[in-house]
């Protein structure tokens, strides 16, 4: 596979070598165990006839776990095997008992849909296998409630559907033997703290009911599985960590892009992007016949992806190969999604860029080779998204291709980063009082909340919610417990998305053409946005925020939009707060305000802004936790940074601290904020701070706060090391910044880095 690199990098002008680095991981030779006496003859032999002939010993030690009644989480690699040690058990559990039922809950539908399909294939005759959420029939769902014993479906409908029409249920919660959360990794920040809250209201309702339910958790390698599992299900968990399994060998690139020819904002160097580098390499990996999947960041990049290796390939008058590349991403109608996966999974799709709603669940054999493009956030994902390349035991290639971004750059140009770095340790708080609030109240309205209650939902943490629940009249306190006031039921965003998903319809048909997220609405279909769907191009006409509507008309523009925001930061309260002489470092609660207030048009040929234009959308408030730190003015002009220098040099600072808070929490840039400022009114001093961007937090700012000092040298590091002179996106420019990257002073952000890191001085720690 290393003459594969060389001929993909072949033809590149000198001095364009694009890779930095290559680790060459060896085969794992697997380990086997004997089939536990506990399985079932029939189910053995079935599996036999699938190709299984003897398990990992990995899904053994978890199998085991999980029979003898104790929950457990298997934490191995992509492509281990991770079903069969949930499968073991629960089928074995439904031979032997007509009347026991199985809950699966997955993160995504296509995970829960490929799951169906390997259960199914097993021709099991005491297995009732069915789907259980927003894509089911309303005239299937009573006979999946009634009849199915085992039942797939997501946090979503759990938190929806199920638990809030538990007494329909009854039947089903009180004969639950197993709940198995699969991909549980996922569950990270916001949406990790609710789904915590709903598998705690999960066990009350089935407490109710008579049935305490083993829990069988599948996770990607992850720091601390026991302890992340254990938190989310709010019970006591043990973990399976030694992957049995084998893997082919891999041969790992870490790929930069070249420099172009082009100039960005502010004069700054551009490099060929991420997403187009991915294109070319896809088109390339498929004329040399590699079954290829590239992760893309965005649903627009994956279809920008698809779109570029297309074109590659028709070019080169190979419209036969072209035709068989694709983009995958969520948004998609049901049945469109439906057909790809058919598609991928049968081979008739040779190419296909994918968000990460591929990362998790599809079984995807025979992959020769994986381009990553971008960080995807977290080690655990890239890893997760690597290990889709070598299903089938053969040497596979992985490319992890750089986008212009501080964490990228860091990254292919410190290999020790990627290569020899633990993986991240899952990061949420189920106390979050803005998740506490709204499960609380879900909690009440399926069944009154008794005092021995409360220490399941968070202790003091819950009782404090409680009490300001009365106080609204939201809840009402009696002898038996809190009781839910409403006739409706309550609203809870599980998924931070800031409210009802907005329908993107085709205002010449009335077609629905996909959705956008809430919260994502203002910055990508604000009026006069270009949107991306399955390869074609609409503008956006209007966005109604009250009918949760954009009406679009088809158009192929040869430029591109993004918007500019305004921000605003209050501090509100101070948890934990350190003096290192003129620096201080703070953590606590702060208001964000946001509003969206223009858009760039841009050339895409050449990046050339063609104008900007206002818009007229409500600020978005937020309430959140943050990390901040001050410095004094008079320790910079001490170490010449005048005043004038100091909002660039802080800006770049924090730009630059954005990008690189990921390598310590489980988060993307995407997922946190900051705000620079050289006189912050409620500091007094020049002020760096970084937010977690959801309702009350989500544990990163606080993960930031824990391991500042490192954070911040690498922070330094990446900036200094990048080979820019004043600025670029590979360091202190930040593609989401609403100032259009000005000021920004990187000699400035350095001297700034160095100061702070002199004073912390290596001591700093959380208090």
């Amino acid at each position: 596979m290393r003459d594969l690199l060389d001929r993909l990098i072949a033809g590149l002008p000198p001095g364009a070598e694009p890779l930095t680095h290559v680790e060459e991981i060896p085969p794992r030779l697997g380990l086997t165990a004997a089939w536990p006496d506990w399985v079932p003859e029939a189910l053995r032999a079935r599996l036999a006839e699938t190709g299984i002939s003897s398990p990992w010993a990995h899904q053994v030690a978890a199998a085991d776990s999980a029979h003898r009644g104790a929950s457990v989480v298997v934490a191995t690699g992509t492509a281990s095997g991770k079903s069969l040690a949930y499968q073991l058990p629960a089928l074995t559990a439904l031979s032997e008992d007509d009347r026991a039922r199985v809950l699966y809950i997955a993160p995504t539908k296509a995970l829960a849909g490929d799951q169906l399909r390997s259960l199914v294939e097993l021709g099991l005759p005491w297995l009732r296998a069915a789907t259980y959420d927003g894509d089911t029939p309303t005239e299937e769902r009573d006979w999946v409630r009634a009849h199915a014993n085992w039942v797939l479906t997501n946090p979503d409908m759990l938190h929806r559907s199920l638990l809030p029409a538990h007494g329909r249920w009854a039947a089903f919660f009180r004969r639950l033997r197993y709940v198995v959360i699969d991909e549980c990794h996922t569950y990270r920040g916001l949406f990790g703290s609710h789904v915590a809250q709903i598998l705690r209201r999960l066990r009350r309702v089935c407490a109710a009911y008579g049935s305490a339910p083993t829990f069988v958790l599948a996770s990607a390698t992850v720091s601390s599985p026991a302890d992340s599992a254990s938190r989310l299900v709010g019970l006591p968990v043990t973990a399976v960590t030694d992957d049995a399994s084998p893997h082919g060998a891999t041969v790992f690139g870490l790929w930069e892009p070249p420099l172009t020819a082009l100039r960005g904002e502010n004069d700054a160097p551009v490099r060929r992007s991420a997403g187009a580098e991915a294109g070319r390499l896809l088109a390339d990996l498929v004329v040399e016949g590699a079954r290829t999947l590239a992760f893309v960041r965005s649903r627009r990049g994956a279809e920008q992806t698809a779109l570029t290796a297309q074109r590659h390939l028709t070019d080169a008058g190979l419209a036969d190969l072209a035709a068989r590349v694709a983009a995958y991403r969520a948004g998609y109608l049901p049945e469109e999604r439906r057909a790809l996966e058919a598609a991928l999974s049968s081979g008739e799709l040779l190419g296909v860029a994918a968000t990460n709603a591929l990362e998790l669940g599809l079984d995807v054999s025979g992959l020769d080779a994986v381009v990553l493009a971008g960080f995807p956030g977290t080690l655990a994902s890239l890893w997760q998204q690597a290990g889709r390349a070598g299903r089938s035991g053969s040497t596979s290639v992985v490319l992890f291709v750089a986008r212009d971004d501080p964490l990228d750059t860091y990254l292919v140009h410190h290999p020790q980063a990627v290569f020899g770095r633990p993986i991240e340790a899952t990061v949420f708080d189920p106390a979050n009082p803005y998740v506490l609030a709204p499960q609380l109240c879900c909690a009440a309205a399926e069944l009154p909340l008794r005092s021995e209650d409360v220490e399941m939902f968070g202790g003091a943490a819950a009782e404090a919610v409680l009490d300001d629940l009365v106080a609204r009249g939201l809840l009402r306190r009696r002898p038996a417990g809190w009781f839910w006031t409403a006739r409706e039921r309550p609203v809870a965003d599980i998924r931070g998305t800031g409210g009802p998903p907005v329908a993107v319809v085709d205002g010449a048909t009335g077609s629905l053409i996909g959705t956008v997220d809430s919260g994502a609405a203002h910055s990508t279909v604000h009026a006069g946005a270009v949107y991306l769907h399955q390869g074609r191009s609409f503008v956006v006409d209007s966005l109604d925020l009250d009918e949760h509507a954009a009406l679009v008309h088809t158009e192929d523009p040869d430029w591109t939009t993004s918007a500019r925001d305004v921000t605003d930061i209050a501090v509100i309260s101070t948890a934990a707060t350190r003096a290192h002489g003129p620096v201080t470092v703070n953590f606590g609660t702060v208001d964000v305000t946001n509003q969206v207030v223009s858009y760039l048009r841009r050339r895409i040929s050449t990046g050339e802004i063609l104008d900007e234009t206002p818009l007229d959308l409500p600020p978005r408030e937020l309430r959140t936790r943050a990390v901040w730190y001050t410095v004094s003015a008079d320790a910079l002009g001490g170490i010449g940074l005048e005043q004038a220098d100091v909002p660039g040099a802080a800006h770049a600072a924090e730009h630059a601290a954005i990008g690189l808070l990921p390598l310590f929490a489980t988060c993307d840039r995407w997922d946190i904020g900051g705000v620079s400022t050289a006189l912050h009114p409620d500091t007094g001093a020049p002020t760096v701070f970084v937010y977690d961007g959801h309702p009350g937090g989500a544990g990163f700012a606080e993960r930031g706060h824990a391991a500042l000092a490192e954070w911040l040298e690498a922070t330094r590091d990446a900036i200094a090391s990048c080979e820019c002179l004043a600025g670029c996106p590979s360091c202190v420019q930040s593609p989401k910044c609403g100032n259009g990257n000005d000021p920004l002073d990187k000699p400035g952000a350095v001297r700034l880095l160095d100061f702070v890191l002199r004073q912390l001085a290596g001591h700093y720690r959380h208090e």
